[in-house]
């Protein structure tokens, strides 16, 4: 196989967070794979950023679980999730996320209506997931570590 001409390299070192990404492109490489690889990416590091500002979002994870819950994909069902989120509790939780940071709220916001959107399987950016769905042959590579019912874990 020839040397690809181009490449698309990622590579982060934050404390002890370590992630390399890096796809070779050759004439035969379609656009689809690029973008495949370019949301893999994103997605890395949007599963980072908020932890690194020090916003819990396990507890926003639950808020969002609870306003979203027996909800279908539906505009409706959207509007009526980000209606009801305006409320004094969901304010506390996005304050208690953020800890002594209270400038992080908007920051913790934004995680929120990205959790919402995505328990109500809707997208607000390319995902790994909506190619697959619109291009069969590209798969979401299952991630390294504990490996299931094994016990063991895989190096990173």
């Amino acid at each position: 196989m020839d040397d690809p001409d181009q490449y698309i390299d990622f590579m982060a070192k934050y404390k002890d967070w370590i992630s390399i990404k890096r796809m070779g492109i050759r004439p035969n490489t379609r656009p689809e794979e690029v973008v495949f690889h370019m949301a893999g990416i994103r997605n890395t590091i949007d599963a980072k950023a908020f932890g690194f500002l020090g916003i819990n979002i396990g507890i926003i994870d639950n808020i969002a679980a609870s306003a979203t819950q027996g909800k279908k994909k539906s505009y409706t069902s959207l509007s009526e999730c980000i209606l009801n989120l305006n409320n004094p509790e969901t304010k506390r939780v996005l304050e208690q996320s953020c800890g002594e940071k209270k400038e992080l709220v908007p920051i913790a916001e934004i995680y929120l209506i990205g959790k919402v959107l995505t328990n109500l399987n809707f997208d607000a950016s390319i995902s790994q997931l909506a190619l697959s769905k619109i291009y069969k042959d590209l798969k979401i590579k299952k991630p390294r570590g504990r490996v299931g019912g094994k016990g063991k874990e895989e190096s990173d």
